[in-house]
C-alpha cells in the first residue's frame, strides 16, 4: 500500500506508540466480520462474539466490529444471557494477564461481551488497548467507560483519572479534560484537579481543528455526537416512548425499502426491546412472512428467540406466584414442563439446519434431560462436551442422565473424571458436580465414599441442597 504525502503528514500528529493496520490485514479480518455478522443475525451470538474476535486479532483497530460485539452482547443480555455462561475455567484463562498487550484487550473484551455492564472490563480494555498502540480501539471503549461511569448514580473516581491519564497519552485534550472535570465534580476541593482541567482545556485549545473530521485515528476520531447516540441507544433502561419512537421509525426505513433484509432485521430489533407481547407479536407475523417469502431459517429462528423470551418472562411470573401460594406449584410445574417441549422443538429446528451448532445442540439435550427423557440425553450431551465452552456442564448434566438411567457405574466414572479435571474449588458447579458424585456412588451402595462427597460439600457450603441429611443417614 502507497502512501501520500498526506498520509505522512498526518502521521506526524500522531503520539508516539500509534500502530496503523495494514489494508491487508484489514480485508483478511473483514472475512470474519461478516461471517460473525451473519452468524450472529440468526441469533447464535456466542458464536458470533467468537467469530467477531477472531477478526479483531487480525484488525484490532476496526471499531465498527467492537460496536457489533457490543449490539450483540446487549441483545444476548436481553434475551436471558448470564455471566456465568462463559464458564469460571475459561473466565480465569481469560483474566490472566500476559506479555501481548493486544490479546490481553481482546480477552477484556471477550469477558466484557458476556458481561457488557462489567466496567472494570472496560479499564482493562481501555488500558491494554493503550499499551498496543490500537488508539481508535482505546478511544471506542473510553467512550463507552466515559458513560457507563458518569450515568452511574455513585461514578467511580478512579475511573475518571483513568480516562484522564489514558487520554492523554494519546494526546487526546477534549477528552481528557471531560474525565478530569467528571472527577472533580466528585472532589472539588482537589486544588491539583482544578489546576489540571484548566491546563488540559488550554491544550483542547490550542490544539482544536488538528483532528479534522477524519474517520479513524489516523485522520482523527470519528463525530463524537453519532458515538454518543450509539451509546444512549445502548442503555440497558429505555422509555417506552423511546422504543416505540425507535418501532415507527425502523417499520417506515423499512418500508421505504421493503428488498433490503437488513432494514427489516433492525425493524424486527426495534419490536423486540419493547419487551411488549403486542409488538413481539407483530414481530413474529412478519417473521413468518419473510421466512414465507425466503425460505430461509434464520428468520423463522428469530420466531423461536421470541416465544422462548416470552416463555421466560412467563416462567419467572408463575414461579413467583408459586412462591407465594404453595397452591399453585402444580399449575406452575405443568407450564415449567410445556415449557421444555416447546423449547426442545425450536432447538431441534435450529439443530436440523444448522447441524455444527453446538449450542443449539447443548440446548437440545438440557430439555430432554428436564423432560425425564435421559436416554435420549445421553448420546447429545456426550457429542457436545467435545466443545471446551460446554464440557463441564455437559459433563455433569451426562453423568445425572447416566444415574437416571440407572447406568450407575457410567455415572460414577463421568463424575469423578469432571471432579478431577475442573481447576476450582468451592464455587457452585464445584459444589454440584462433587454432590452428583456422592450420589452416584451413593446409588451403587459406597456409602463411606459417597461420605466423603458430601462433606466436601457442606464444608463449602453446610446448607447446599440436602447433604446434612444425607451425611447423618449415612452415618447411621
Amino acid at each position: 500500500m502507497q502512501t501520500t504525502q498526506q498520509d505522512n503528514a498526518s502521521m506526524t500528529d500522531l503520539p508516539a506508540g500509534y500502530r496503523d493496520i495494514p489494508e491487508e490485514d484489514r480485508k483478511k479480518a473483514q472475512i470474519f466480520f461478516d461471517r460473525a455478522k451473519t452468524v450472529a443475525d440468526t441469533g447464535n451470538f456466542e458464536y458470533g462474539i467468537e467469530l467477531y474476535l477472531q477478526g479483531l486479532s487480525i484488525d484490532p483497530e476496526n471499531t465498527d466490529a467492537h460496536q457489533y460485539i457490543r449490539e450483540i452482547s446487549l441483545k444476548r443480555k436481553a434475551t436471558g444471557g448470564k455471566r456465568s455462561d462463559i464458564g469460571m475455567f475459561e473466565k480465569m484463562k481469560l483474566g490472566k494477564a500476559t506479555k501481548d498487550d493486544k490479546l490481553n484487550a481482546l480477552n477484556a473484551e471477550k469477558l466484557l461481551a458476556y458481561d457488557p455492564g462489567n466496567m472494570d472490563r472496560m479499564v482493562n480494555m481501555f488500558q491494554c488497548s493503550i499499551k498496543a498502540g490500537y488508539f481508535d480501539t482505546a478511544m471506542w471503549i473510553g467512550a463507552v467507560l466515559m458513560k457507563a461511569n458518569s450515568d452511574t448514580p455513585k461514578p467511580d473516581f478512579s475511573k475518571f483519572i483513568t480516562l484522564k491519564d489514558g487520554y492523554k497519552s494519546m494526546s487526546r485534550w477534549k477528552e481528557a479534560t471531560e474525565a478530569c472535570y467528571w472527577a472533580l465534580k466528585l472532589k472539588p476541593d482537589d486544588m491539583d484537579l482544578q489546576k489540571e482541567v484548566k491546563d488540559l482545556s488550554a491544550r483542547h485549545t490550542m490544539e482544536i481543528g488538528k483532528y479534522g473530521k477524519a474517520k479513524s485515528f489516523r485522520e482523527s476520531i470519528r463525530d463524537m455526537d453519532s458515538q454518543k447516540r450509539l451509546l444512549d441507544e445502548e442503555k440497558d433502561y429505555q422509555s417506552d416512548d423511546f422504543l416505540m419512537r425507535k418501532v415507527k421509525e425502523a417499520e417506515v426505513e423499512w418500508q421505504n425499502n421493503a428488498e433490503d433484509l437488513s432494514l427489516f432485521s433492525k425493524y424486527i430489533d426495534a419490536l423486540q426491546a419493547t419487551e411488549n407481547p403486542e409488538q413481539e407479536n407483530k414481530a413474529i407475523e412478519q417473521l413468518e412472512q419473510v421466512y414465507r417469502k425466503t425460505n430461509q431459517f434464520k428468520w423463522r429462528q428469530r420466531v423461536g428467540i421470541i416465544k422462548m423470551t416470552q416463555l421466560s418472562r412467563m416462567e419467572r411470573m408463575l414461579r413467583a406466584d408459586a412462591q407465594r401460594d404453595p397452591e399453585m406449584r402444580k399449575e406452575y410445574d405443568q407450564f415449567a414442563r410445556e415449557r421444555a417441549m416447546t423449547e426442545l422443538q425450536e432447538y431441534k429446528l435450529v439443530v436440523e439446519n444448522y447441524p455444527t451448532d453446538t449450542t443449539a445442540r447443548f440446548e437440545v439435550a438440557r430439555r430432554l434431560f428436564a423432560l425425564g427423557q435421559y436416554q435420549e440425553a445421553i448420546p447429545v450431551f456426550q457429542h457436545v462436551r467435545s466443545d471446551p465452552k460446554y464440557r463441564i456442564r455437559a459433563t455433569i448434566l451426562l453423568g445425572r442422565a447416566f444415574l437416571s438411567s440407572n447406568y450407575i457405574d457410567e455415572a460414577i466414572d463421568t463424575l469423578k473424571a469432571a471432579v478431577d479435571e475442573y481447576p476450582a474449588h468451592g464455587d457452585d458447579r464445584s459444589k454440584e458436580m462433587l454432590y452428583w458424585y456422592g450420589r452416584a456412588l451413593e446409588g451403587k451402595g459406597d456409602g463411606a465414599s459417597a461420605i466423603k462427597q458430601f462433606s466436601r460439600v457442606a464444608q463449602m457450603d453446610f446448607n447446599y441442597l440436602d447433604v446434612q441429611e444425607r451425611i447423618k443417614r449415612l452415618r447411621q
